[in-house]
């Protein structure tokens, strides 16, 4: 692929007139129309439809108006509508938007253009999913991915191959540029590394409007720049995914813990032993998760504890008030299907959970890795997956998880006793990261990921707002040096203080990639936006 696109010459047709557009150089309100090349003004749209769908988001706690919504029929169209908006005299903002998952409006363009990646994903030819093939620079298989494509879409695909990515998140129905904007981490993390991590290669579209091949070798900046970088210096058209040999079946074990040393302990100690992506007898997933006495024994994202039970275990809950549920999986097929009981009895020797709770599963591969999907087809049919979703996630250092436990799970949860939602703790392996890369990870060599996945009412999201603010706060206080995963910050300081020694390179990189400012306002890194 050329490196760069021949941008052609078109005429240009005022199709908007902006009554306020904010200048991203002189921060100045502007009056003025907005011009783009005459062959894709027709898939811009700016009905009430249209503004209400790119308005919100999951989180559905702002709402952020754009001018139009740009419904893109190949990355042609893209670059020409990024190229408009570069060489205007007054430019304008331009946020992607995948799966519009995002919490807090970091996929939104007040008064810019919303980029629907999923007309992308309708309209492209080709399908977006390459056939798989051997990368002879990687000593194995791979598969070109469109950063609209949905994970769920190439799962599917390369299962026809035998094949698969090896690092997943919990969700599938997310965009493949949405989560390598971010890192993409779940259960497989510790092992195989984030997302970001299992890619070799990518064509990104910056905010110049060029159209670069980059790898670690060639425009090793941009590469590492866009994975982790929040959509910030670039638009990922094309990702190369390295593949394994993906086995059928799936032994899925959850074990309960009333000792938060001890289910740290054995956490910690799994993902030391499991960490080597060679070692076939090693956990392929390892999460954790609280359960709490005001919430239900199973959740929305998966219903795994039998009925029979649940009386016994609310019982332990009524005497601990928290309990942890340590859950870890093995892939296994036909070849091995003879061992994988064995292995994984081996792998849970002397762990120190309650005797007695211990629950096991043998589901398909393809069951586990979509397990969310069935709660969220049954949240949608009783109206409750639109709501508010005042999340937090974070990542805590080893070394201070105990006091974010005594701190945070058996204080300020407690107390307030509103946490509705799962309320994820694991650990991570940093050697799997790659620090050139954007995002921000704790220092040490463990880290705990903490998800706090609320669902609210329409009125009483504040309050669990609130608790976020009151647990940042306190790790603010205690000197918890914690950093936040699809982070949400509202002035530079806050996101210089985020970056810390990479806040530099980081800067460099937009201004390198993005220098007119255009790119993924809403996350308010570079934008001052009201």
């Amino acid at each position: 692929m050329a490196e760069t696109f021949p941008f052609p010459t078109y005429i240009v047709l005022t199709i908007i007139t902006i009554t306020r557009l904010i200048s991203t150089v002189g921060k100045t309100e502007v009056t003025g129309p907005s011009l783009v090349p005459s062959n894709i003004s027709h898939r811009l749209r700016d009905d009430p439809e249209a503004i209400k769908l790119a308005s919100s988001d999951y989180g559905n706690l702002v709402r952020h108006s754009p001018l139009a919504v740009f419904h893109p029929s190949s990355i042609y169209d893209i670059i020409s509508l990024i190229r408009s908006s570069y060489t205007s005299s007054v430019p304008f903002h331009i946020a992607a938007r995948g799966h519009g998952h995002s919490t807090r409006g970091q996929a939104m363009a007040p008064n810019g253009v919303v980029l629907d990646m999923s007309a992308l994903r309708r309209n492209r030819l080709g399908g977006g999913i390459s056939p798989v093939f051997c990368d002879p620079s990687l000593g194995s298989y791979a598969v070109d991915v469109g950063g609209e494509q949905l994970w769920i879409d190439v799962l599917q695909a390369t299962l026809q191959h035998g094949l698969a990515p090896a690092s997943w998140t919990d969700y599938l129905y997310l965009t493949v540029g949405g989560t390598l904007s971010n890192a993409g981490i779940s259960g497989q993390t510790f092992r195989y590394g984030p997302q970001i991590s299992n890619v070799h290669e990518m064509d990104v579209i910056t905010g110049k409007g060029d159209l670069l091949t980059c790898s670690p070798e060639k425009n090793s900046e941009l590469f590492h720049g866009v994975l982790g970088g929040l959509g910030q210096v670039g638009i990922i058209a094309r990702a190369r995914i390295g593949l394994q040999p993906a086995l059928k079946r799936v032994k899925w074990v959850r074990v309960i813990y009333n000792d938060f040393s001890a289910f740290t302990r054995d956490q910690e100690r799994l993902i030391s032993i499991s960490g080597d992506i060679n070692n076939h007898k090693a956990l392929d997933y390892l999460e954790g998760m609280l359960l709490m006495h005001q919430g239900p024994i199973n959740n929305w994202r998966s219903s795994f504890f039998p009925s029979s039970d649940h009386p016994k275990i609310i019982s332990l809950l009524v005497q601990h008030r928290i309990l942890y549920c340590l859950e870890v999986v093995k892939y296994y097929d036909e070849h091995s299907e003879h061992t994988v009981d064995k292995e994984m009895q081996e792998l849970l020797r002397g762990l120190g959970y309650v005797p007695g709770f211990y629950y096991e599963k043998n589901v398909s591969f393809v069951e586990f890795l979509n397990r969310v999907r069935s709660g969220e087809l049954k949240l949608q049919s009783q109206g409750l997956w639109d709501v508010p979703h005042p999340w937090l996630n974070m990542f805590i250092p080893k070394s201070r998880i105990h006091d974010f436990d005594s701190g945070v799970f058996k204080d300020i949860i407690l107390k307030r006793n509103i946490t509705k939602g799962p309320v994820l703790v694991y650990p991570m392996n940093r050697n799997k990261w790659n620090d050139k890369m954007s995002a921000i990870i704790p220092d040490e060599e463990v880290f705990y990921t903490v998800g706090f996945l609320h669902s609210s009412g329409f009125d009483d999201w504040k309050a669990f707002d609130a608790q976020n603010r009151d647990i940042l706060r306190f790790c603010e206080e205690s000197g918890i040096k914690v950093k936040q995963y699809l982070a949400h910050y509202t002035t530079q300081q806050e996101w210089e203080s985020h970056f810390g020694v990479k806040w530099g390179s980081f800067q460099e990189r937009k201004y390198e990639f993005d220098p007119r400012m255009i790119l993924s306002p809403g996350q308010r890194i570079f934008n001052n936006i009201d």
